[in-house]
């Protein structure tokens, strides 16, 4: 039998070539220190700079402990995760942005709570480094997705997150296309926690990360877990429609009454186009479901594997 890896660290790359060296040295050195077999799992994620030549670079001197996924493209974060989650073969299992602004000195806090017996361990960011909008923008979603789908990450925005090996097994057998990680663990989890983590500035580049991107992904958070946002429309639309034929009688009465009237032209077009509106909006809502499972029927795979590079297990 082969020796069990404790610990694995799955870290997706895109285009990280600034930074790539200062988070070795930093990662291997307080990964070291604890004691444990561990693993680090790249998966670079077609990036188009030298990321790929360094992860190479890497794998080479520290053979024992790295492994490196080679995406043929740029497949998204969430589905690089989901590919080092399929290679990864510990018993814990921690994810890990490559910019630093988790310091990677603080995955003992996680793994110090799993001790616990916590099989969930998410993390809070002790002081957000971001821009304001983000600020605002997180805490709005958040707020949002809480209320929709009952799942409650305090800062769903922090990649430092760590797993049990029963809760990866679990994910590894969902073949969604669209999910949101944390989200799907939290659910399967049976007894979760949060921690304070450090959050420092990005050592190098930018975020990855639009308005438009975290605007998607909360949208594949809301879809993916919950049927409110189409209940709740509905209930909208009970509504409208009530109010709707009150106000063709009320306008009914009044034109036997008073007669044909001009004064109310404008408020019909108001009205008029406050239902369009409406009816837009949920046209656009019923085609976001009516996407993801277009998505999933075709059953494409998930992202494509170019090279793995590692070290086969040798058997005793």
């Amino acid at each position: 039998m082969t020796t069990p890896i404790d610990l694995s660290v799955v870290i997706p790359v895109y285009n990280e070539e600034d930074g790539l060296q200062a988070l070795f040295d930093r990662l291997y050195p307080s990964l070291d220190a604890l004691g444990i077999r561990y693993e680090i799992v790249f998966v670079n994620d077609g990036s188009r700079d030298a990321s790929p030549r360094m992860l190479a670079d890497q794998y080479h001197k520290r053979p024992d402990v790295t492994r490196v996924v080679l995406f043929n493209g740029n497949f998204g974060q969430h589905r690089a995760i989901l590919a080092g989650f399929e290679h990864s073969r510990g018993e814990r299992i921690v994810t890990l942005d490559a910019d630093l602004q988790n310091p990677p000195e603080d995955i003992t806090v996680l793994l110090a709570e799993m001790d616990k017996g916590h099989d969930y361990v998410g993390s809070i960011r002790r002081q957000r480094n971001d821009s304001w909008w983000r600020h605002v923008a997180s805490r709005a979603m958040n707020r949002l997705r809480e209320r929709i789908t009952h799942i409650k990450m305090t800062d769903q925005g922090c990649m430092m997150r760590a797993y049990s090996r029963r809760i990866i097994d679990t994910i590894n057998q969902c073949n969604e296309m669209h999910t949101f990680i944390p989200a799907l663990a939290y659910q399967f989890s049976q007894n979760p926690t949060e921690v304070v983590v450090g959050h420092e500035e990005r050592f190098a580049g930018e975020s990855k990360y639009s308005i438009y991107s975290l605007i998607r992904l909360n949208f594949d958070l809301m879809t993916g877990f919950s049927l409110v946002p189409l209940q709740m429309f509905s209930f909208v639309g009970i509504i409208i429609s009530v109010l709707s034929g009150f106000l063709v009688v009320y306008l009914g009465a009044r034109r036997l009454i008073l007669g044909p009237e001009e004064g109310g032209l404008f408020t019909l077009f108001a009205i008029a186009f406050l239902l369009i509106g409406i009816a837009l909006f949920g046209i656009g809502l019923l085609g976001e479901y009516i996407g993801r499972i277009y998505q999933e029927v075709r059953q494409r795979p998930r992202y494509v594997v170019a090279a793995v590079l590692e070290q086969k297990e040798q058997q005793p």
